[in-house]
Formats: C-alpha cells, structure tokens, sequence
C-alpha cells in the first residue's frame, strides 16, 4: 500500500522531461505567482489521494532576488485513508530566470514512517548537500522532485519529435536520479476541466513489485501556454492508477490556449 500511494503522489510532479545535456528553457515562466492546481488520484475506481502544487513569493532571499518558493503537498483519502495515512509536505525554492533550485525541503509522514530533508544545492560545482552527505550531479542542470516539474514546464519542446527521448536529472532519497520520457505526440482528450489539446507522453517507470513487465505510464500535459500535467495513467500488478487535474485557479493563460511555444 505504501509503495502504491508514494508512487502515486510523485508521478503528478515529475511531468515533462529533457535532454542529460544543458537545456533551452523559454525566457519566461509558463507560470506566476498564486497558481494552484489540485490533483485527484485514483486505484481503479477508488479514490486513493490527493495533491496539491502552488507557486508563491519566496519568503527566504538568494543571489537572485526573483525567486519563487514552490509547494507540493499530497495526502491518501477515501477508503485508503482508514488503512494506511500518507501526509507528505514539499518545498523548493527556485531561481526565477533559470527555474534551478537553491533549496529544498521534505516532511513525509506515511503510516509510521518518519523521514524530513534539508537539501542545499551548489549548480556551479554540481553538488547538493541533504542530510545524509554531499551528492554529485552528472550534469549541469540538476534539481529537486518539485523544481524538476516546475523546470520541465518551461522546456522548449519546439523540436521534438515522435520516438524522441528524452532525460532530466534530480535529487531523491539520499541519491542522484536520471528519469527518461518518451514524446508520444499531440493528442486531445477529455478531461473534468473540458476537452483540451495535449502532448502526450510517457515516462520511464521499473517494472517488478507494483509494475507489470510490460506496463507504460502515460501523461498528458496541455499544449498550451501554461504546460500543466492534466492526466497521467498506469497499469499495476493489479488493476491501474489514475491521476486528474480537477482544480486548477491563478493560471497565467486561459486553459487551452495557445501561445507561440505551443507544439
């Protein structure tokens, strides 16, 4: 149960990806200060969590002082609530040209399971500093799980193709991860917001434990100015997880819309 419900909570963060090398980003954010979007995960037909993601004014000060401090919060509901409780806090505070974190915090509570993170990032020497030690980064470009999200919004996909492959590098757990994704293509689906245009792909994920041999994660993200994930779906050992977009307020464009980095 634990496995399923972190999983769950983390594929709505980790969206877009892009290449291990350093990479074009737009001059400016696909989104602004007060956007808050509400997610709905689902086992099957039950609903397991909920998650939450808002960007806000940084209340601490950087070299850049346009910063945003980003918050993810996700926590089980429904029937999954009586057996097992996850409650999870997140922060990253970012750099507001070039969407790099400077800090990033976590608060996990699920069932008796304690763990908090404190993690400083050195971009220059390629370096975060958690609690458990100083980590190396392969790459130049390297954030936390939120900042990875908030990063992958603001890629320029111009060029993409299908088969197009694709990398991006995070800090996760005391270790370095490298998470590829494939481009699917353009594809427009329904959704509890309306019909929406988005570019769909499909992230890497380990088969064993919860994941068939053959099971793909699918996502959907809108071709739009505002690049937010509305749909993303997998099969597990036993039945699939489903995650929906169900709120979403202080958007920078109208949902839908479409801006000249659109694909």
């Amino acid at each position: 149960m634990k496995k399923i419900v972190y999983f769950i909570f983390l594929f709505n963060i980790i969206t877009v990806v892009a290449k291990s090398q350093s990479l074009d980003y737009l001059p400016n954010p696909t989104f602004k200060e007060g956007e808050e979007l509400t997610y709905k995960l689902k086992y099957g037909i039950i609903s397991a969590a909920t998650g939450t993601l808002k960007v806000e004014k940084s209340n601490l000060r950087f070299s850049n002082p346009n910063t945003y401090l980003l918050k993810a919060y996700g926590k089980t509901s429904g029937a999954f609530s009586v057996f097992y409780t996850v409650e999870n806090y997140y922060k990253s505070y970012i750099d507001g040209d070039n969407y790099m974190p400077y800090l990033y915090t976590e608060n996990i509570r699920e069932g008796r399971y304690r763990r908090t993170e404190h993690a400083s990032f050195d971009h220059t020497n390629r370096k975060v500093k958690g609690k458990k030690g100083t980590f190396t980064s392969p790459t130049d470009q390297f954030f936390d799980l939120v900042s990875a999200y908030y990063f992958s919004r603001n890629l320029d996909l111009s060029k993409l193709k299908k088969g197009d492959r694709f990398e991006i590098t995070y800090f996760l757990n005391d270790e370095i991860e490298t998470l590829g994704v494939e481009y699917i293509g353009i594809e427009t689906i329904n959704t509890s917001l309306g019909k929406i245009e988005c570019i769909k792909l499909s992230p890497e994920i380990k088969p064993g434990r919860i994941f068939k041999k053959d099971s793909r994660l699918y996502l959907w993200v809108t071709n739009d100015g505002n690049r937010i994930p509305v749909k993303a779906n997998v099969e597990i050992l036993i039945g699939s997880v489903t995650m929906e977009l169900v709120k979403a307020k202080g958007l920078k464009y109208t949902l839908g819309k479409k801006v000249s980095y659109s694909k």
